[in-house]
C-alpha cells in the first residue's frame, strides 16, 4: 500500500515538475524581458550599485534592501547549489550548465518584476510589521476577488516550509554530511525507535536545533542579521574554493566552455541522437536553474517586501541580483568545477560527485577538502532552514489575518520538525514537500502576467526619472 502511494507522489512530482511547468516559468521570464527591454543586463551596473550602497530610502520596512536581500538568498542558496547542479550535469551532461544559463538570465527579469510588486502592493499589519509578497500583491493588484488565488499561494507556502525544504530535508542533508565525514563507517552508534543512529547525526541535529531556535524565535529582524553575516561569508568561502580550482586549472577552462555549449546541443551525439541529447540538456539545465534560484516561484517576494525601500524599481533590482549571485556565480562556479575535474561520468551521484571534484582540484588533502565541502553544505542547509521558517510565517500571517498566537505555535512546530528531520526516513514526505514548492508557483505566474503592464509602465517612468 505505502509503495503504491509513494508511486502516485512520484508521477505526481514528476508531472508538476514537467515540461509545462518548466515552459511556463520560462515563457513568463522571456515575455517579461522582451517587455521590460532587457533590463537586466542593461540596469545591470545599477542594481550593483544600489545593493553596495545598502540605503534605506523608506520609512517603511523593517530591514535595509541588503539584509532583505540576503533573507532570501538564505533560502535559494542552498544544497541545490551543490548536490542539484552535480545531479543535473550527472543526468544531462556537461550542457545542461548553460540552459542553467539561460534558465537565469531570463528567471533575473522574472525576480525583478516580483521584487518590483512585493514593495508596490505590500501592507502594514495592524501591529505596524511589514507583511508583502506573492499573496497580497495578488490580492492588492489583481483585486479582491481574486484572494482565493492568494490564499492557495499562502497554504502551498506553508506546507513547503513545514513539511520538508525548510525543515527535513535540509536537517538531513546536514547530519548526513556531518555523519559522511566524521563517522561515515557508523561506528560509534545508539538505538533509537528500533534503529541505529550515529552519534554524530544526534549531536548535530540537537546542536543545529538549539541554534535555530534562538535565532527564529528572533524573527525577521534576527533572522536578517545572521543572514547578512552568514550568506557573504558562506558565499565567498564557496566561490573562493571553486575560484582556486579554476585557477588552478585554467588551461582546462576553454576545453570545459567547449564541452560544455557542444552538450547543449547534442553536437557531440552519435548521429541521429543529437536532438535527444540536446533535450535532455535543457530540461535537465532548465529545471535544475529555475530550482535553485526559485524565480517565479514566488518566496523571494515575501522577504523583499520587508525592505526599508519605498521605491519598487530600485528594490526590483536588488531582488533580481539574487538570480545572478546563486545561479550565474555559485551555480557556475560548481559546474565548472565538476566537468573541468570530469568527476560527472565516472559513476558518482550527488554530493559525492563535487566531494571528489573539491578533492581532485584544491591543493589539499582529500580529507580537508571534503571538510571544507561539508561546512558549506551544512552552512548552506542552515540557512535555507532560517530563511524558509519566515516564508513560512508570512504565509501563516495571511492566512491567519496576523493572529500572533498562530504565529508562536507555528515557530515552536517548526522548530520540533527540525529536531525530528534527521529521524525521518518516508521518502513520501520529500515528494509531497516538491510538489507543493511547484504549485506555489502557478499563483504567482498568473500575476505576474496580469500585472505586468503596471510593471513596465511604471519602471519606465521611473528611468525616465532619473534621466532628466
Amino acid at each position: 500500500m505505502f509503495s503504491s502511494i509513494n508511486n502516485i507522489l512520484v508521477a505526481i512530482d514528476d508531472f508538476v515538475w514537467g515540461i509545462p511547468l518548466i515552459v511556463m516559468i520560462l515563457a513568463t521570464g522571456i515575455f517579461l524581458t522582451v517587455r521590460l527591454k532587457g533590463l537586466q543586463i542593461s540596469k545591470l551596473p545599477l542594481a550593483f550599485k544600489y545593493l553596495l550602497s545598502n540605503e534605506s530610502d523608506g520609512k517603511d520596512g523593517e530591514i535595509s534592501s541588503f539584509a532583505a536581500l540576503c533573507t532570501a538568498l538564505s533560502a535559494t542558496i542552498g544544497t541545490g547549489n551543490i548536490v542539484g547542479v552535480a545531479t543535473a550535469i550527472v543526468a544531462g551532461g556537461p550542457g545542461a550548465l548553460f540552459w542553467m544559463w539561460v534558465a537565469a538570465i531570463f528567471g533575473t527579469a522574472t525576480k525583478y518584476a516580483e521584487g518590483f510588486l512585493s514593495i508596490k502592493y505590500r501592507t502594514i499589519a495592524e501591529d505596524g510589521h511589514v507583511v508583502g509578497g506573492p499573496f497580497y500583491y495578488i490580492e492588492n493588484g489583481m483585486g479582491k476577488k481574486w484572494k482565493w488565488l492568494g490564499k492557495i499561494f499562502a497554504f502551498f507556502g506553508l506546507c513547503v516550509g513545514l513539511m520538508g525544504i525548510g525543515t527535513f530535508t535540509q536537517i538531513n542533508g546536514i547530519t548526513n554530511a556531518v555523519n559522511n565525514f566524521f563517522d561515515a563507517n557508523n561506528v560509534h552508534t545508539v538505538s533509537l525507535l528500533g534503529r541505529d543512529y550515529s552519534w554524530s547525526v544526534i549531536i548535530a541535529g540537537v546542536i543545529l536545533t538549539l541554534v535555530v531556535a534562538f535565532v527564529i524565535i528572533g524573527g525577521i529582524k534576527r533572522i536578517a542579521s545572521v543572514s547578512q553575516v552568514i550568506v557573504p561569508f558562506m558565499a565567498a568561502a564557496y566561490i573562493l574554493s571553486a575560484l582556486i580550482i579554476l585557477v588552478l586549472n585554467f588551461k582546462a577552462i576553454p576545453g570545459a566552455l567547449v564541452e560544455i555549449i557542444q552538450g547543449a546541443f547534442g553536437i557531440r551525439a552519435v548521429a541521429g541522437g543529437a536532438l535527444g541529447a540536446m533535450m535532455v540538456a535543457m530540461q535537465k539545465g532548465i529545471a535544475r536553474g529555475i530550482f535553485s534560484n526559485e524565480a517565479g516561484l514566488g518566496s523571494a517576494p515575501i522577504a523583499a517586501a520587508a525592505a526599508q525601500s519605498n521605491e519598487p524599481v530600485k528594490q526590483g533590482l536588488i531582488s533580481m541580483l539574487g538570480t545572478v549571485i546563486d545561479t550565474v556565480i555559485i551555480c557556475t562556479m560548481t559546474g565548472l568545477s565538476i566537468v573541468i575535474t570530469g568527476t560527472w561520468n565516472i559513476g558518482l551521484e550527488g554530493v559525492a560527485v563535487t566531494t571528489k571534484a573539491f578533492q581532485l582540484g584544491l591543493p589539499f588533502p582529500a580529507q580537508v577538502s571534503s571538510c571544507i565541502l561539508m561546512l558549506c553544505l551544512v552552512f548552506f542547509a542552515f540557512t535555507t532552514i532560517l530563511g524558509w521558517d519566515y516564508y513560512s510565517e508570512r504565509c501563516l500571517d495571511y492566512l491567519t489575518h496576523n493572529n500572533p498566537t498562530a504565529i508562536k505555535i507555528f515557530r515552536w512546530l517548526y522548530i520540533v520538525c527540525v529536531f525530528i528531520g534527521p529521524y525521518m526516513t518516508v521518502s513520501a514526505v520529500w515528494t509531497i514537500a516538491d510538489i507543493f514548492n511547484g504549485l506555489m508557483a502557478i499563483p504567482n505566474l498568473i500575476a505576474l502576467l496580469a500585472l505586468s503592464g503596471i510593471i513596465v509602465a511604471e519602471t519606465k517612468v521611473y528611468f525616465d526619472k532619473l534621466k532628466k
